[in-house]
């Protein structure tokens, strides 16, 4: 996986994590505090759409997973 894949996995595996963990009807319940967390994700990548800047970014580049595939 490149850092892209990397970035929309992670990126929907906390959407996911927050909402189960934030709305009510959820079995996983645990507070409605979680769900500022997907507003933080959403808002992360709305502002790479128009900036390119993403902070993971740096962080998976520096753990060596390739920009691209060969």
């Amino acid at each position: 996986m490149i850092i892209a894949d990397w970035i929309h996995a992670l990126a929907g595996f906390f959407i996911l994590l927050s909402l189960s963990l934030g709305v009510e009807a959820s079995p996983f319940f645990h507070s409605s505090y979680w769900l500022f967390f997907t507003a933080f994700v959403g808002l992360n990548l709305f502002q790479f759409g128009f900036s390119k800047f993403c902070p993971l970014e740096f962080l998976l580049k520096k753990l060596g997973v390739p920009e691209n595939r060969r």
